[in-house]
């Protein structure tokens, strides 16, 4: 199809388009995001998250009685390392920071505190795949009085997948089949790294549910009618549409869309963390690496960088957490297709305030704690383009 629209107005279709954002973004609930220095994986972790989470009122409010779910940011193998680096300093989130949380929602009072992660193509326990990542899962055991481990690739210990549907219909999908771990909780915590992402420009908060989908129906091999016993492989066949889930799951709601990675992923995060609200965002930043989310990334667009923000950042509304991670990274975050870090993706945090999750509009969030200024750092100065 020919576009019949001349230059002008076809820069008036898109100055509309950004008016309707804007409006939206003025419209969309808000909440605080706390941020704070750390320079290091030191002693200096728990006292630090615990400001945090005074700053946002106690965590003691949230997870008091509760049975908590954290979905960590474990992506990739591990066995995959950028350059000599332990695996939590570049693209897991640190087990330092794992521990201190774990430590923090013990001792305000969580009955049960309950790690997930879908460790990729396995069934084996997530234990075996933190110690293959030079993690100790007693490090957590010992945190907190009762905590507990999951596999959220397949359907694990539960008879049957949990069905969550998207509120108001999805924009890619209107209800997801889950692990039972999603559902079983009273309080769901995003525990993830702060980096970029070479398909859907940053992950955040909500960039780290992508994972909770299991690949036993959504991914590589998984089954046709049914979903399979075990993963199979990745997530590929989600981030471009080759294949639809297993029969027994609901099919996207428009199979002729876009079948790349840059449409798909951001719509796709976007109705899952409608399905799954997040309760309490927590993006550690301290090391990471720049250019991509993994190793992986390193050569496919840009030439990735281990580096050292130095920062935290907490916040019971994803797209609000999100948004001050945006900024802190040197992005804008009312930026879409085109620009840094979107330029071969939407915005996640746009579909997240379609959805009327939040507000991406930074100027009404309070920053509690370090203003962003004083913690920005710039992820594109240390990342060259490839080519």
């Amino acid at each position: 199809m020919h576009s019949c629209l001349n230059r002008r107005e076809m820069l008036g279709v898109l100055s509309g388009a950004a008016l309707c954002g804007r409006i939206r973004a003025a419209s969309a609930p808000t909440a605080p995001v706390a941020v704070a220095r750390c320079p290091s994986y030191g002693s200096e972790v728990l006292p630090t998250l615990e400001k945090m989470f005074d700053q946002l009122g106690g965590v003691g409010r949230i997870v008091r009685g509760k049975t908590v779910a954290i979905k960590l940011n474990l992506t990739g193998s591990p066995w995959q390392r950028f350059g000599y680096a332990p695996i939590g300093d570049s693209h897991w989130v640190n087990p330092r920071v794992v521990a201190a949380v774990v430590h923090l929602f013990g001792r305000a009072g969580a009955q049960r505190i309950r790690l997930l992660e879908s460790p990729w193509c396995t069934t084996e326990p997530l234990e075996e795949w933190m110690l293959a990542g030079e993690w100790d899962p007693q490090e957590f055991l010992s945190a907190a009085p009762k905590v507990e481990f999951e596999n959220t690739n397949y359907l694990g210990r539960a008879k049957k997948y949990t069905r969550l549907p998207v509120p108001n219909g999805g924009i890619m999908f209107n209800a997801f089949d889950l692990n039972h771990s999603y559902v079983d909780c009273d309080v769901f915590v995003s525990l993830t790294k702060l980096k970029e992402h070479i398909n859907a420009g940053m992950t955040a908060s909500m960039k780290n549910c992508f994972g909770i989908t299991p690949c036993t129906i959504y991914g590589v091999g998984a089954g046709v009618d049914e979903p399979g016993e075990v993963p199979l492989g990745g997530r590929s066949s989600l981030h471009v549409g080759n294949r639809q889930p297993s029969k027994s799951s609901l099919p996207e709601n428009d199979p002729s869309s876009p079948r790349e990675a840059g449409y798909r992923l951001p719509r796709i995060v976007a109705d899952l963390v409608a399905a799954r609200p997040i309760h309490l965002g927590i993006v550690e930043g301290v090391r990471a690496m720049s250019g991509g989310e993994g190793p992986w990334a390193h050569g496919r667009r840009r030439q990735c960088e281990l580096v050292n923000p130095g920062v935290l950042i907490a916040g019971t509304n994803p797209v609000t957490t999100d948004t001050v991670c945006a900024g802190i990274m040197g992005f804008d975050p009312m930026a879409d297709r085109g620009a840094p870090p979107f330029e071969i993706a939407d915005s996640t945090m746009r579909f997240g305030e379609q959805h009327g999750i939040g507000t991406r509009d930074i100027g009404r969030i309070e920053v509690i704690g370090t203003p962003i200024r004083d913690v920005r750092f710039d992820f594109r100065a240390h990342s060259k383009v490839v080519g």
